[in-house]
């Protein structure tokens, strides 16, 4: 039995009630129908995740359709400044 689980589409992240942010993904068993659940991450997990997602992603570039928010981030001495212009 194998799974594939991914970003649910057309669902954004959200915050919930409870102050945790929820990421909508959608698992598929081979063979089977899809179900919807969500990844509820509380903020403190939900900055590990984006810091370790900003490191996998360093010295990659962007594709086309990547969020503007995508620009060069060059450290410095403990520091991560914007390289470029906005």
């Amino acid at each position: 039995m194998s799974w594939t689980i991914e970003r649910a589409p057309g669902r954004p992240v959200r915050r919930t009630d409870d102050d945790r942010l929820a990421v909508p993904l959608r698992l598929t068993r081979t063979g089977g129908h899809p179900t919807d659940t969500e990844l509820t991450l509380t903020l403190a997990e939900a900055e590990h995740l984006h810091a370790a997602l900003c490191r996998a992603l360093d010295g990659q570039p962007p594709p086309p359709a990547a969020p503007d928010c995508r620009q060069p981030v060059q450290a410095s001495r403990g520091a991560a400044h914007i390289v470029g212009h906005v």
